[in-house]
């Protein structure tokens, strides 16, 4: 499985709370896609949402977040980490 991040735009003034429901709301429908979303941090001040997850390609990760009622502007592989 490779590891994704990906960018969400335009989502300017978002809440923890709607943030969590946004998370949730991936995580519902993510094992259709052999998904798993581990983490999402927003910036509520320029709009950007950044979700790391973990799957079989950047399709089935845009297609979790389509289903979710919220596509990503972008998908990057992260082939490299570290803690």
């Amino acid at each position: 499985m490779t590891m994704f991040m990906d960018v969400h735009t335009g989502m300017k003034g978002i809440t923890t709370e709607q943030l969590a429901a946004a998370h949730k709301a991936d995580l519902a429908v993510e094992a259709d896609e052999g998904v798993h979303f581990q983490r999402a941090w927003a910036d509520p001040e320029s709009g950007t949402v950044y979700c790391l997850s973990e799957g079989p390609s950047a399709d089935a990760v845009q297609r979790v977040h389509a289903r979710a009622g919220h596509p990503a502007d972008e998908i990057h592989p992260v082939p490299v980490m570290v803690s």
